[in-house]
C-alpha cells in the first residue's frame, strides 16, 4: 500500500503541463508562461551581492518554480522546487 502511494507521488512530481514542460531551465532570461502565477521573492547573498529569487505555480499543472534575477550568472533562471 505504501509502496503504491510512493509511485503515484512520484508520478506526480513529474508530471509537467506542456507549457511547464517548454520552459528553458537554467537561463537568465528565459521567458515563462502565462499560466505561472507569481509568489512571494527573497533576496539571497551571491559573491557578487544580493539577488532575487521570486517563486511561481503554475495554475494548471500546480508546478512550482522558482526564477533567480542574477545578471552576472547566464546560468541562472528558472528551476522546478521540490525535485
Amino acid at each position: 500500500m505504501t509502496q503504491d502511494l510512493n509511485q503515484q507521488n512520484e508520478s506526480k512530481k513529474t508530471e509537467l503541463c506542456d507549457s511547464c514542460a517548454g520552459i528553458q531551465r537554467n537561463w537568465r532570461r528565459a521567458p515563462g508562461h502565462a499560466e505561472l502565477v507569481q509568489g512571494d521573492n527573497r533576496k539571497e547573498p551571491r559573491s557578487h551581492g544580493q539577488v532575487t529569487i521570486t517563486r511561481y505555480v503554475c495554475a494548471r499543472c500546480g508546478t512550482q518554480w522558482e526564477y533567480e534575477n542574477n545578471k552576472v550568472n547566464l546560468h541562472a533562471g528558472w528551476s522546478v522546487v521540490g525535485q
